[in-house]
């Protein structure tokens, strides 16, 4: 394995050799960034002039400045790695490093949801294939496909900051909302559950009456003006999370995970005040991580008290049912932060950004309004990401699925009498992410190059919209240092999909020559 790893790293190399070689010449040749001085009537037009030729060495020929260019990228090997500087005279690494996080912090959320989200409607599509759901879902997916971003995040902007923050004003649902919510929900559970006609009507008038009565309860009590949760609604989710975790991961069946997963939800409900407290009194991040920290303790401690044999699924039930139980908490906070933060003079009752990756005006040092600020910033361009993103994965995780519902291995496990949820969870599911893992590595390290019209809608300054600059300006470093970041992710996502085949399937190994 580790002369495999050693050979794909020497071959990652040479193309990254010889691709930057060629892209950084033909950048080179395409555009000249004398362009805009040679016209100027500055007076120091000629000082300015000479200043930029002697920064970026223009006055060498560019099969011959890329070795420059490539000598400072040699320094990693020395702990000073140097990309150069850009036009204005700045540290190309210093763009590099300050662009990045804004970028991770876009796409990192968007990315996960939209695959968690792809990925598991995917899958109960092709497990109802021909209903009314799946025929549902592929009219989404290849709708949601087709439509372009820029049109999705300008439709966000209106009825989701502009027509959204209109609405926190008073806080009042309209009546043909809670309707039109109503239908929807009913629709979707009728179509995801199925059954007979009979059925299917019955869970339309559950799931639309249950979301009219919750609709309309927020609505009379003014909820969305002050939001929270407190212990008895934190008690009722936890719960329910515990329930669906359980079924997930081992099934209803194992009263163990049961257990286990059901007493970390009262232990939370229990520490509801001490927690509380903590996160007040020591607003920090060391603090949310010194919890998670505890919750994973706590989760681990009660997952191994309850199970006798075969403790893995048990506590891993309980570690999952914790980390959505601690994030409850954080929700609970950041909601009980909502008022104070609204009416700030730098909010001024329009919470809801459409432009820019924080508020600069917020007052410094609070905690938790700097959390919220950065949560709210990421709403539009994650749910706009989400939206384009999600659709691919629908379809893929759909198709994959049927392939490997028809295998003979799927056939026999039924045979067997094992359940259903066993048959799709522990066999079916786990061979359908193989094919699946190219798609999501190699994904993952291509928008890390920067969601370029998305950071230009929104106003991010990341990764794109530094790439889309470079361009612009025929800053050739800050072109090649993009590049050259954003390259290596990708080759290196290549490396980590091969890994990640061994690791799904045990069939896969790398032999070595005998």
């Amino acid at each position: 394995m580790l002369a495999y790893i050693g050979r794909r790293i020497a071959v990652m190399l040479v193309i990254l050799f010889g691709s930057s070689f060629l892209i950084y010449n033909a950048a080179a040749y395409s555009g000249d960034p004398l362009e805009g001085l040679r016209t100027s009537t500055d007076p120091k037009v000629h000082a300015k002039v000479l200043d930029l030729i002697r920064t970026l060495h223009l006055n060498v020929p560019p099969p011959a400045r890329y070795f420059i260019w490539l000598k400072g990228i040699g320094r990693v090997f020395t702990g000073h790695l140097d990309f150069g500087r850009a036009r204005d005279g700045t540290l190309v690494s210093t763009h590099i490093s300050a662009a990045i996080p804004v970028t991770i912090r876009l796409i990192l959320l968007s990315f996960i949801l939209a695959v968690l989200f792809g990925i598991g409607f995917g899958i109960v599509s092709a497990l109802r294939q021909y209903s009314r759901f799946d025929y549902a879902l592929t009219f989404l997916a290849f709708l949601m496909y087709s439509l372009p971003i820029f049109w999705v995040a300008v439709l966000l902007k209106e009825y989701l900051a502009i027509s959204f923050n209109n609405f926190l004003l008073n806080g009042t649902i309209a009546p043909i909302w809670i309707l039109s919510a109503s239908a929807v929900s009913g629709f979707f559970w009728a179509a995801v559950i199925s059954g007979t006609r009979k059925k299917v009507v019955s869970i339309f008038a559950i799931a639309a009456g249950a979301t009219a009565f919750v609709l309309v309860l927020l609505s009379v009590t003014k909820w969305f003006t002050h939001p929270g949760l407190g212990p008895i609604m934190m008690l009722v989710l936890g719960l329910g999370f515990a329930v669906g975790v359980t079924y997930l991961s081992t099934g209803i069946g194992n009263k163990a995970a049961l257990r286990a997963s059901i007493t970390v939800v009262v232990i939370g409900f229990v520490l509801y005040f001490p927690v509380e407290y903590f996160l007040k009194k020591y607003a920090s991040l060391s603090t949310v991580f010194v919890m998670l920290l505890l919750t994973l303790a706590i989760a681990i401690g009660t997952g191994y008290f309850f199970a006798k044999v075969d403790r893995r699924p048990i506590i891993r039930t309980s570690v999952i049912t914790s980390i959505f139980v601690g994030l409850l908490f954080i929700i609970d906070k950041l909601m009980k932060t909502w008022v104070p933060y609204i009416n700030t003079d730098a909010i001024h009752q329009r919470p809801i950004p459409t432009i820019s990756e924080s508020n600069n005006l917020l007052p410094s040092g609070n905690f938790w309004f700097s959390s919220l600020d950065t949560i709210l910033h990421l709403v539009l361009p994650t749910l706009a990401l989400i939206l384009i993103t999600m659709a691919a994965y629908i379809r893929y995780s759909r198709g994959t699925m049927l392939e490997v519902l028809n295998q003979d291995y799927i056939r026999t496990a039924r045979a067997k009498g094992l359940s259903e949820r066993t048959v799709i969870m522990r066999h079916a599911f786990r061979n359908t992410l193989i094919p699946i893992t190219t798609i999501l590595v190699v994904d993952f390290a291509g928008i890390m190059s920067g969601a370029i019209i998305t950071e230009q809608i929104f106003g991010w300054r990341g990764m794109g919209s530094q790439f889309n600059q470079a361009i612009h300006t025929q800053d050739l470093n800050l072109l090649m240092g993009f590049i050259l970041v954003t390259s290596t992710l990708v080759i290196l996502a290549n490396l980590v999909a091969d890994l990640l085949y061994s690791a799904l399937d045990p069939r896969i190994r790398v032999v070595g020559k005998k």
